[in-house]
C-alpha cells in the first residue's frame, strides 16, 4: 500500500508552481484550488475525499506495481494506506505544470514521502490532470523511481551546530559569520566579513565537507584579497582541531592549527597557534569567545 502515497505528493502544491505563460489565470486559480482540497483530504487521512479528486477511470501506476484503476480501486488503496501509515506527510520538488489544451494541464515533478520515523520515498512523477463539469480532476499518474543523490550528512552532521550567524565583537571591529547547509547537505558554507568601524575590511567564504578519499572532513578557504587555503579537521569530543594551509595573495605559504570548542549550541570558542608564514613564525590568536546571532 505504501506505493500509493508518493501520488498525493504531486497534488498538493502543484498549482503553486504554475507557469503564468502557459495556464490562464482563471485556470490556473481552478487547479489550486483542487490542489488545496486535496491536500486538506489527505491530510485528514479521508480517503473518500481523496479518491475524490480522480475522474472516475483515474488510475495510477507506481513504479514496477500494477496499475491501481478507477476511483472505487483507490479509495479502498488509500484506505489501507492510511490505516496503516498515520502521520504520513507529502512533500514536493521541481514540480512543473503546463496547460496542453483548454480542459488537460500535464505536471511533471520529484514527490517525497514523509512517514514518522521512517525512511523517506523519493519518486519522479508524471500526472495528467482533465477539466470535467466537476472541476479539474486527476486523470492518470505514473511514478518511476528516482535516484537518491549521494549525501555526506553522517558524516558532517557533528557540526551541524555551526549552522546560523555567529558573532566576534571586539573592541575595534567585528567578525561576522553565516553558516549555511548546501542542497542535499554534502557541504556547509560559512561566509565570513570582517567590519573595522564602518567599512568592511575582509570577507570571504569557507565551504566544508566530507573527502571520502581521505575519510575525514576538509575546508577550503577563499578570501577577498585573492587568498586560498585547505584545512584537514579531527573531532575529539566536543572540539575540532583544523590543521591549515594557506597560500597568500602574494604567493607567500602560510600554515597553523585552530582549535574550535563547542561550549553550547549558541556559542564557541576559537584559538589558533602555531602559526607560521614561509617558515617565520607568528604570534598565535588567542582564545575568543564567539555567540549565535
Amino acid at each position: 500500500m505504501r506505493r500509493v502515497l508518493p501520488l498525493l505528493l504531486l497534488l498538493c502544491s502543484a498549482g503553486q508552481f504554475l507557469h503564468a505563460d502557459d495556464a490562464k489565470p482563471d485556470e490556473e486559480g481552478l487547479i489550486r484550488t483542487a490542489i488545496s482540497s486535496y491536500k486538506t483530504a489527505f491530510d485528514k487521512g479521508d480517503a473518500k475525499a481523496v479518491a475524490s479528486h480522480w475522474t472516475p477511470e483515474g488510475e495510477f501506476t507506481p513504479p514496477g506495481g500494477e496499475t491501481i484503476k478507477g476511483q472505487a480501486a483507490l479509495e479502498k488503496s488509500f484506505t489501507e494506506y492510511f490505516k496503516d501509515s498515520p502521520g504520513a506527510k507529502i512533500e514536493l520538488e521541481s514540480v512543473d505544470i503546463r496547460l496542453i489544451s483548454p480542459g488537460v494541464a500535464v505536471e511533471n515533478g520529484v514527490a517525497e514521502v514523509i512517514l514518522p520515523e521512517q525512511e523517506t520515498s523519493i519518486t519522479e512523477y508524471s500526472a495528467v490532470h482533465v477539466k470535467t463539469p466537476a472541476g479539474w480532476k486527476l486523470d492518470s499518474v505514473t511514478e518511476t523511481a528516482a535516484i537518491v543523490p549521494q549525501s555526506h550528512y553522517e558524516q558532517l552532521k557533528s557540526l551541524e551546530w555551526m549552522i546560523g550567524t555567529w558573532v566576534d565583537e571586539g573592541d575595534d571591529g567585528s567578525v561576522e559569520t553565516v553558516c549555511k547547509w548546501t542542497k542535499n547537505k554534502n557541504f556547509m558554507t560559512r561566509s565570513f566579513k570582517v567590519h573595522i568601524q564602518d567599512r568592511v575590511a575582509l570577507e570571504g567564504t569557507q565551504i566544508i565537507g566530507w573527502d571520502p578519499d581521505k575519510q575525514t572532513i576538509r575546508s577550503w578557504l577563499f578570501d577577498s584579497e585573492g587568498g586560498f587555503g585547505v584545512g584537514i579537521w579531527t573531532q575529539t569530543e566536543n572540539r575540532w582541531t583544523v590543521r591549515t594551509l594557506q597560500v597568500l595573495a602574494n604567493g607567500e605559504k602560510a600554515t597553523g592549527v585552530n582549535v574550535i570548542t563547542k561550549i553550547d549550541n549558541n556559542s564557541f570558542t576559537f584559538r589558533s597557534l602555531g602559526r607560521e608564514v614561509d617558515g617565520e613564525l607568528l604570534p598565535g590568536v588567542d582564545e575568543i569567545t564567539i555567540i549565535r546571532k
